[in-house]
């Protein structure tokens, strides 16, 4: 094997390693930056040593050992031993020395629940409410993504140093604020969950509609939000919630490779090839939507929009869509998550289930809405309903302000496209 095929092999092991990792040493060490630095120091030693020696026969297994080494060499330099033996002793009484028939252990996955407790650690942690949204998104997909700066600057579409900052900030904030690395409590489970949920829900919106730049989706982010979700879903089985995310995750993924042109032009729902549409995903979703049910989560927001993604994923072409019950399902969705998003989504399907004027109607209700103001879909939506009532140049005007508003230049294309065509389809 070529230095170059070892690095590309070190690259694959720290993106597939990395969670677990930088999991497993935090929960020595007690601060993630710290368990971070010394995972990272790990790697710079497999990076030095594997050209030579070769890829261990679990790499995974090495990195941890080596990681762990000089986290429990860190924190006997830093500990006091006049004053703290007695203490240092019990903390490590079972870590003082990482024998050969210790690596063994790792490596035959011994204490593979300890991994995934070490794991939900590391997600609650991230994802601490007391970090802003953008911090928690970066710190997740640093930590549990194994995403570098670069990779996260680029997926969003932001300077690599203010990716940089946010994360410096992130880890500088849950060290003042004394976060601690756990699991919290069942009291406080509810509202950490619900922070959890929204980052991983956060990063798959960005990857399946990117807010900004010249590509109509990010699959690569879509694909790192799966995969979170999944990890958790095992993590936490007895969670509707986290399987209701999880199945509306599958079920729009599923529809990923029948979202754009071959010039990667953005294809609307109904307008997509159903026969390109990933089945595979499509049951996994459905599975995953019948356990967030069984749990009795089926009006949990996640399971309702994965309801929702449902209806789509179940009919054959769009003219079997069920309609009716979308906007019942969406009257459902905003009883317990209402948002003036959720009721434009609920006009398009008024529209779609009893004609473009009822539709309107509906649309035209939320003109007062602030928080509709600069969002693009509002005019967008209206654009579309009043050319389908034969309105043409006053959906022109809607479809020319939809795109000037949007920050994505495949969908401002479309916008335009339309406004040009004089709102027809």
């Amino acid at each position: 094997m070529t230095a170059e095929d070892t690095h590309r092999a070190i690259d694959a092991v720290w993106r597939m390693e990395s969670a677990r990792l930088i999991a497993g040493i935090a929960r020595i060490v007690r601060d993630v930056g710290l368990a971070e630095d010394l995972a990272q120091d790990a790697l710079v030693a497999a990076l030095e040593q594997w050209p030579g020696s070769g890829i261990p026969r679990n790499p995974g297994a090495w990195l941890m050992a080596t990681a762990k080494h000089r986290a429990i060499d860190l924190v006997r330099r830093n500990v006091r031993l006049e004053q703290r033996r007695d203490a240092l002793g019990r903390a490590f009484a079972e870590r003082q020395d990482l024998t050969a028939a210790d690596i063994e252990a790792i490596e035959n996955h011994v204490g593979e629940h300890d991994v995934g407790d070490d794991l939900l650690r590391l997600i609650f942690t991230a994802c601490h409410p007391v970090l802003r949204p953008e911090a928690r998104v970066a710190l997740t997909l640093r930590l549990l993504g194994g995403l570098t700066t670069a990779e996260i600057a680029r997926a969003f579409l932001v300077p690599e140093p203010t990716v940089a900052q946010r994360m410096v900030r992130a880890k500088r904030t849950l060290a003042e604020a004394g976060v601690p690395y756990e699991v919290p409590d069942r009291g406080e489970l509810g509202a950490r969950l619900a922070s959890v949920l929204e980052v991983i829900y956060l990063v798959f919106n960005e990857g399946y509609a990117a807010t900004s730049g010249d590509d109509w989706m990010r699959p690569a982010l879509c694909e790192d939000a799966l995969r979170l979700g999944r990890i958790l879903a095992e993590l936490m089985p007895g969670e509707p919630e986290v399987h209701g995310l999880v199945a509306l995750m599958e079920i729009q993924a599923s529809r990923i490779r029948a979202r754009t042109g071959p010039s990667g032009e953005p294809i609307l729902l109904l307008d997509q090839n159903r026969a390109r549409w990933d089945h595979l995903l499509i049951g996994r979703g459905l599975a995953a939507l019948a356990r967030a049910e069984a749990l009795g989560g089926a009006h949990g927001p996640y399971a309702l929009q994965a309801a929702l993604a449902a209806c789509h994923a179940r009919a054959r072409t769009p003219e079997d869509t069920d309609w009716e019950r979308i906007v019942a399902l969406y009257d459902a969705l905003a009883a317990v998550a209402p948002s003036p998003v959720v009721a434009l989504n609920r006009a398009v399907a008024v529209g779609m289930a009893f004609g473009p004027a009822a539709g309107l109607e509906a649309v035209d209700a939320l003109a007062g809405e602030r928080s509709l103001r600069s969002y693009h879909l509002l005019p967008g939506v209206r654009g579309d309903l009043l050319a389908k009532l034969g309105r043409f140049e006053d959906a022109r005007a809607e479809f020319e302000r939809a795109a000037s508003m949007t920050g994505n230049a495949r969908e401002r294309e479309v916008l335009l496209a339309r406004a040009r065509a004089g709102g027809a389809a």
